[in-house]
């Protein structure tokens, strides 16, 4: 019965934190239409005697960014179902301050912040707009790819589940955390298809984030796994390959 109720409140919280991204990334989308059929801003894309490849500044440059997000929050939550009972995790708090952060940065990546509506990449390079959607497609794929390789053993929290295996196939035969490498890549991606500042922020927060959710998961699987692990981190990379 303890397992079964532990493997309740990870599959319900995991999924509740799904359902918090897609949300975000929806309510952002809907915002985002709203105001380019309400004309509170230039629709360039449509106006008349315009080049087509003018994405607006508001709206095209992140439409394809946005659809792949939906996408992958909807493939996360159905993945989520397949999660080990849980026999320790963070705490409740620690929790909650990460959903928070990945959240805010989910938001910033979308919002065109007052005063951070700059461009820290050319305007006028529209290229960056597919390049940031074939970059965030990548990473997805190494999502999907390390989850699949998981299995049982991920959950949406720091924590170790009953039977937790230490996991070396797949991209952890290089890489310790190659989901959260895969969530700043896709990250990444939809920043530079944006261009704005608003958005690298998001990326920033993102990385604060990550290292902090890295490092707390390092001390539980050394706990758990001890010397084995300490191997591990001698013959991996954290999150990039040659760089951490």
């Amino acid at each position: 019965m303890t397992e079964q109720r532990g493997m309740t409140m990870t599959n319900t919280a995991t999924t509740k934190l799904v359902k918090q991204l897609a949300l975000v990334v929806v309510i952002c989308v809907i915002v985002r239409f709203a105001k380019h059929k309400l004309g509170w801003y230039s629709a360039s894309l449509f106006a008349s005697k315009v080049d087509h490849f003018d994405y607006d500044l508001e709206w095209n440059r992140v439409t394809p960014a946005a659809i792949l997000w939906i996408i992958f929050s909807v493939y996360w939550s159905i993945a989520a179902r397949n999660s080990a009972p849980t026999k320790s995790s963070e705490s409740k708090l620690s929790t909650a301050l990460h959903q928070i952060t990945l959240n805010t940065a989910l938001v910033l990546l979308f919002w065109p912040v007052p005063g951070l509506k700059g461009w820290f990449l050319p305007q006028r390079f529209h290229f960056l707009v597919a390049i940031g959607v074939i970059l965030q497609t990548a990473f997805i794929f190494l999502a999907v790819w390390a989850r699949r390789h998981l299995g049982r053993n991920w959950s949406a929290e720091v924590r170790i589940g009953a039977d937790h295996e230490l996991v070396r196939t797949g991209p952890y035969r290089m890489l310790r955390h190659p989901i959260y490498t895969a969530m700043l890549g896709m990250f990444l991606g939809t920043a530079i298809a944006s261009s704005q500042y608003h958005a690298l922020l998001g990326v920033a927060i993102l990385v604060a984030a990550y290292l902090r959710k890295t490092r707390l998961e390092e001390q539980i699987l050394g706990q758990t796994f001890g010397g084995q692990y300490a191997a591990y981190r001698r013959d991996t990379w954290a999150l990039v390959p040659l760089l951490f």
